[in-house]
Parts: C-alpha cells; structure tokens; sequence
C-alpha cells in the first residue's frame, strides 16, 4: 500500500500523521507558517516553525512528485504501454530521479539510432545475440542486410543491433539507480586548469590540479569549481572511481554491473566479445554521461541546499540583531574625495537633518567638520554615532573619537555599523517615495543611522539577497534561494513583532497575512486618519478582511492604545481567556499586565476550554508577564583597538576584540577594524572538535581573538579564538584539521584531512573595504551582498566569492 504524503512528511519528521494533517489543512486554508506555529499548537500538536518550514518544503516536493507521477502514468497509458507492473513501479517511486529513470525507456524522444533500427527490422538481431552468445555474430547478421532498408551488410546490421542494446541497457531503472549510488559513493571530482588560463584565473588557483570525492566535497568547494568552469578557466571531470581502481585491467567494475545484469559473460562463446564490447560501448557512450548529467545536478544541488541553508541561518542571526532602540542617532557614511555623508534620525528614525563633511583627503578640513558633527549632535540631542564601515571608515571613526572626546558632555557612543544594502536601498523605489527630497548619496547614511536602531526594520527594504552573508549567492538557484530567505524574513519579523504605527510598508509586507498592496493601504489608512487605537480599527483599512485580520492581528503590536492586550502578542480572539484570568484574579486586565506575583498564582489548566487548550494557556500567561517581548539580545558595541587601523598594523600575537561578520562552513569572519575580515578558521574555534561554526559563533557576536598570521600582500589575517594559542605553533586558520583555508591548497584525497583540508585561497584572506576583491555590485549587474558589520565578508573576500569589479567608487 502506497503512503500518502501526510504520512510520508509524518515518517520523516518522527510525529504523528495527524498532525502534519492538521497543518496541511491549515497551509492550504491560507494560514502561514508563523500564524501556525504561534496560534494554532492545538490544531498541529504544537509543530515549532522549524517542522512547519520542512514540512512546507516537502509538501511542495511531493506534490510536484505526485502531478509527475500523474503526466507519466498518462504518457504511458495513452502510448498502451502501461501494464500493472509498469504502473505499480511508476506509483512506487520515491523520488524524481527514480520516476525520471523509470520513465526514460517510455519518453518520447527524437528517431534515436535504436528507434530507427527497430524500424529496420533488427530488434530479433539483438535479441537472439543477447539470448544466446553461442551463436556467431557476423553469420547470424548476415540473414538481415536488407538495402531496401537502409542495411547494407552484416555489420551495419550488427551496428544497429549495438544501438539497440546499448539503448536497453541504458535505460534500465533499477541497473542505472545502482549504477548512480556507486558512483556517488566511489566516484570523485576532478578539476584542471585550462591551457593558458593561469594568470587569468589565478582567483581558482587552489583547483589548477585537484580532485576531492563526491561525498567529502563541502558545498563551497563544488561552487568555487562549477564557477571555475563556468569562467571557463577549469575543466570538471566526474570520475566514477579512485584512480587506484580506476588502473585496474580489464572491464570497469560498472561495466561488470551490467553485464551481470543482462547474462553477458565471458565464455568463450562466439558472441561473447561482440555482447562484452557492447557493455563497454553502452558505458562509455551513454551511461557514464547520462550518470555523469545525474551526479553533477546532484552535486550543484546538494551545494546549493547547504549555501542556502548557511545564508539562511547568518541572514536570521543578523536581522535578530540586538536594536540600539529608539536613540537620537547620527549616521556617517564615510568617503574620501566625495565626503562624509551626515545624516541625523530621532528616536523615532525621522530625518531631522543631514550634511556632507569632508574631514578627510584631499580637502582636510577636519576642524570644520568636528564643529559641524558637534553642532548637530548638540541641536538634535543625538544619542549615538553611526559609522558605515566601508571606506574611510577607520579614518571616520577617529573623528568621531575625537568628538567624544572633546565634548564629552554631549554623551556620544560610537558604533561601527555595516554600510552593506545601504547603496540598494538609497538607490530602490522605496526610498525614493521614502526619502523623496534627499540626494542619492544622503539617503545611506539615514539608512546607517536606522539600522542601528532597529536592523530588523531598515533590513527588510532590502532584497535579502542582497544582504550579503552568504557563499556564491549568484551562483544559487534564484526561487530557491528567494523562497529561503522569505521565510526567514517572514519568520523573523512576526517573531519580533510590528509596532502598526510606526512600521514601514515593507516591514508591514512580511507580516502574516498582508501583502504589498495591503500594506500600502495600512500606511494609507494611519496617514490619512492617525494612529490605530485599536487592533479592532485594522479592520476598517481597505481590503483587510476577516482572514487578513485572523493571521496578522496578533503578531501587529498597538502601544498605549484602548486595550492594553493590543501591545502584546496574545492574539485577540483570545482575549476572553485573559478576562476570565482577570475575573479570577479579582481584577481588571491590566492589573494582571506585568504582574509575575498574580499569573504565578493562576493554574493554565483552569481556562483551558473548547477553543483554547494548555499549550495557548500557558503561551498566554508567559506573555503577560512580559507583555510585547523583544526576543532580540541586549545592545553591545565592540571596541577597536587603538592604533590598529589597517591590515599593515597587526602583528601575531595581538589579541583584539571584534564583531563576526559572517559563519560558512569552514569558519567564521572576524571584522577586527583593519577593512579586512580576519578568518577564524573552524580548527581554531574551540579546543574540542567543530562539525558546524555556528554552534560556537554567529553573525554579530563579539568575541575576543587572537592574530595567528598577517599576510599583507595577499590581504589574510589569520585569526584564533583559543587565546592561548602561539603564532605559527599550528594554530589559527592554517592549523587543526587539515592544512588550513587560509593559505592552504584544498585536499587532493580524503586521507584524513577532515573538514580542514579547506578553501585555501577561497576562505582566505578578508575583505578589501577599499574595493579590492569583490564589489557592492558584484559582477553580472546584481546588487552585491550587503550585510550589517555582520557580514560583508564572503562578498568582500574577493576570492571568496569571486567576482569582477571594486568597490562603491568612492
């Protein structure tokens, strides 16, 4: 009996089949994942959004199996082909790959050389060959030369016999999914440099004589090589064994594969070297290419998966950044010849004044520009400074030093915030009907000052792809890597929660339930009629309706409204539950707001009803003791060291304090205030073993390390997180597992190099913030990575993730 899909997704996530029913039902109703997994625990048995993403995921996949499935089992039955085990195979399948080798022998496909040999009346040639090799090839051809039909003598009736069977044997689906596993598993990648391309492809250097096999290569090593190819600077063999087995004489151990599986075997028989050339011809002409097709998507896929899976991650780590809050704040956005952009925010992030200073080379007018920062931060109250760390940044954050310090009764704190996406956003259709009256170049450092106070909210007007904190984002497939990032935008707003009357119309956009042109109308309605007072007021906004309202209400935040429950994340058509609270407590509702002492003494089990069981309950009383929670960390700020301001100023052995900028899967980038990403290499995280980075650091986390190695010619810092470590004693980035991704060149074999044998000069050196390697525009047109100081660095590590180009043209 087949497994429907619920009860597949149920086997496969290790929970009950009517649960995932609840949630498919929920899905195909128009609910999200956020509004599932937060109001509906009792319909899913409470499924945590991380289930509900995979489970969407699956659903999908199996879907697009089943409508598959469907258009084969029609293709074949109207070809009268179809028998009951046909059908029982096709309805049996799994995957795509298996119904695709199922389906090949019944695909319509173009006259092939078998096609028209059957047509020349040469099938019963092949058949009797293979039935009985005793028989001499040459002699029983001979009674099928037939020139009325295209064959002329005996072997062009045996090529045509060849064709046939070399079709049959390529296309038999249970010999081709063996055949594929034992490359998978034996096989390998191989790259070589292309004749001349040296010097222009020095970026893949690392690749010019490589070879790692298939189930050890990470997925940023298979991008470098497909991007190496791609660049037409390597060429990519796929190699179905070891070169050891590979030497072996005689018949490859695939070819052994079919032969068994089609009774061909060396007997010393007159047919039996024709049949075994045969079985060699069908290898190498077809099946090792259409497997060599199979495992090279197989590869891009599994690459892609990971890549995605690692943006995805860093991207929710730096939209949860900790949110500076509402400070008056001034945003820098350094230049040289051009200026320093000036651009002040109030508390609530409304630009209240802006200029262009020029500090720097070659004007030098540092005194003017201190008197200028100093007025504003004075007129305007300001809180805190926004540095944007691109270029001049170290230059910019020096004068904001000594602002502090010769003013210190202005109070100021300086932070370095990444200026990545501020170029897309000055430049994007929502600034201009933002920031409609603003220059260009003035609207990057309001974006800087904005992130600094809330990330989450100045993040989201950004394309996520364009927040560069990911491996070869431009190589990814373009709806895969979109659908990802939504949900982790969608996941992370309606986590944190909206604030209706302040919210932008693309923060508003990724909240449950609304869509663009919702949104407009939210913006619309607050402009044109003032504050909501009440979440019951959404829903008199234009084509807001009672399914919009049931899936956004409870995630849209009312401060100082009518009710008091509007500012929480309790969703109002459980606001009856919270008055039964209050009634029981002896009180009104907002008595019970804040008060830990009093829900404390409330049993969730006593108002648990039809509608509302424990898990709401219990959900809803943590809320109220805490009403509108930010779940993001508290604000921090790293502090630069004095005098270490570019790469030529480190020296092994300092220990600095810095931000992680961005997590792969071969370490963590450290932003240590030098223009260059240090890389902290997975060996030299912790004194214990690694598999995955991100369970020791995440984007924005600020750690203390250790400089293991500074080479300034190449532009790496190799940096530690062991603070006991000693420069060139096997530490840092070069040491541990393997040789190392800074300098070191990536395995040739397994042998025991673990996960450390590296990128080599792909995860090396850091970024150039002076336009070096790398570009906001990161080649091919597309806007480039932009991460907050969390995470230029792939992007900006040129070789990392190589593209033309420099930096913003400052």
């Amino acid at each position: 009996m087949t497994t429907s899909i619920e009860g597949r997704i149920a086997e496969e996530l290790g929970v009950r089949e009517r649960q995932v029913r609840a949630a498919v039902e929920l899905l195909d109703g128009g609910s999200t994942v956020p509004f599932i997994a937060r109001y509906r625990k009792e319909a899913t048995e409470s499924l945590d959004d991380a289930q509900l993403r995979t489970l969407e995921e699956r659903l999908r996949y199996l879907r697009e199996l089943e409508e598959r499935r469907t258009a084969i089992l029609e293709s074949v039955r109207e070809q009268g082909k179809l028998d009951e085990a046909l059908e029982a195979s096709i309805r049996a399948a799994e995957t795509k790959a298996r119904l695709e080798d199922i389906y090949l022998p019944f695909k319509p496909k173009r006259r092939t050389k078998a096609q028209i040999a059957r047509e020349a009346g040469l099938e019963p040639l092949a058949d009797g060959l293979l039935g009985d090799p005793s028989v001499d090839p040459l002699a029983a051809a001979a009674a099928f030369v037939d020139g009325d039909k295209g064959v002329a003598d005996a072997p062009a009736a045996l090529e045509g016999a060849r064709a046939i069977l070399t079709e049959r044997f390529s296309e038999d689906a249970d010999l081709t999914g063996e055949l594929r596993e034992r490359m998978w598993t034996r096989g390998r990648l191989a790259a070589k440099v292309r004749d001349g391309q040296e010097e222009a492809g020095a970026k893949f250097a690392d690749y010019f004589d490589f070879a790692e096999p298939f189930t050890a290569l990470p997925s940023h090593r298979v991008l470098a090589m497909l991007r190496g190819e791609k660049e037409n600077v390597l060429d990519l063999v796929l190699e179905p064994e070891e070169p050891e087995a590979a030497e072996q004489p005689g018949p490859s151990a695939y070819e052994n594969m079919i032969a068994r599986r089609f009774g061909v075997a060396d007997r010393g028989r007159p047919g039996d070297k024709w049949l075994a050339d045969t079985v060699r011809w069908a290898w190498r002409t077809r099946v090792q290419v259409h497997l060599g097709i199979d495992l090279r998507l197989r590869l891009r896929t599994a690459a892609e998966d990971e890549a995605v899976r690692v943006f995805a991650s860093n991207l929710r780590d730096l939209l949860l950044a900790a949110p500076a809050g509402t400070r008056a704040t001034l945003g820098l956005d350094p230049g040289f010849r051009t200026g320093v952009k000036v651009a002040v925010v109030d508390a609530t992030g409304k630009v209240v004044a802006t200029d262009v200073i020029h500090p720097h080379v070659p004007a030098n007018k540092w005194d003017q520009a201190l008197a200028k920062l100093a007025r504003l931060a004075k007129e305007h109250a300001v809180d805190l400074i926004a540095i944007g760390n691109g270029t001049a940044s170290r230059e910019t954050d020096k004068l904001a030093g000594e602002l502090i310090d010769k003013h210190p009764e202005l109070k100021l704190t300086k932070v370095m915030v990444s200026e990545a996406g501020a170029s897309v956003y000055s430049a994007s259709a929502f600034a201009s009907q933002e920031l409609p009256d603003m220059d260009v170049s003035l609207r990057g450092a309001v974006s800087i000052a904005r992130r600094l106070q809330d990330p989450l909210a100045e993040l989201v007007k950004i394309d996520p792809k364009s927040i560069g904190v990911g491996q070869y984002q431009h190589d990814l497939s373009e709806v895969k890597l979109s659908r990802s990032l939504d949900a982790v935008v969608e996941d992370c707003v309606n986590g944190v929660g909206v604030d209706v009357n302040t919210a932008s119309a693309p923060l508003l956009s990724r909240v449950s339930g609304i869509s663009s042109g919702l949104a407009e109308n939210i913006v619309a309605h607050r402009d044109a009629n003032g504050p909501f007072r009440s979440r019951k007021a959404l829903k008199d906004v234009a084509r807001l309706g009672p399914k919009a309202y049931e899936q956004c209400a409870g995630f849209l935040r009312i401060r100082g409204g009518d009710d008091p429950l509007d500012g929480s994340s309790v969703h109002p058509e459980a606001y009856p539950v919270v008055r039964r609270m209050g009634k029981s407590a002896g009180g009104e509702v907002a008595s019970l707001i804040g008060n830990a002492e009093a829900l404390r003494a409330l049993r969730a089990a006593d108002f648990v009803d039809d509608m509302f069981g424990l898990p709401t309950v219990t959900d809803i009383l943590k809320e109220l003791e805490k009403p509108g929670r930010d779940p993001r960390p508290a604000f921090r700020t790293a502090t630069f060291k004095e005098g270490v301001e570019k790469i030529g100023d480190l020296e092994p052995g300092m220990v600095l304090e810095g931000v992680v900028t961005n997590v792969a899967a071969f370490g963590a980038f450290v932003d240590v205030g030098v223009h260059q990403d240090g890389l902290v290499h997975v060996s030299a995280l912790s004194k214990t073993f690694v598999k995955d980075p991100r369970d020791v650091v995440k984007p924005g986390d600020i750690v203390k390390v250790k400089v293991m190695d500074v080479d300034v010619q190449r532009k790496r810092i190799s940096l530690s997180l062991r603070l006991d470590d000693e420069p060139g004693a096997g530490g840092g980035s070069g040491g541990g597992q393997g040789r190392g991704e800074r300098g070191g060149r990536p395995p040739k074999q397994r042998q025991g190099q673990g996960s450390g044998g590296g990128q080599g000069r792909q995860g090396g050196g850091g970024r150039d913030r002076r336009g070096g390697g790398g570009s906001r525009q990161g080649g091919q047109g597309a806007p480039a990575p932009a991460n907050s100081a969390m995470a230029d660095a792939l992007r900006r590590a040129g070789p990392a993730d190589p593209k033309p180009g420099g930096g913003r043209g400052r």
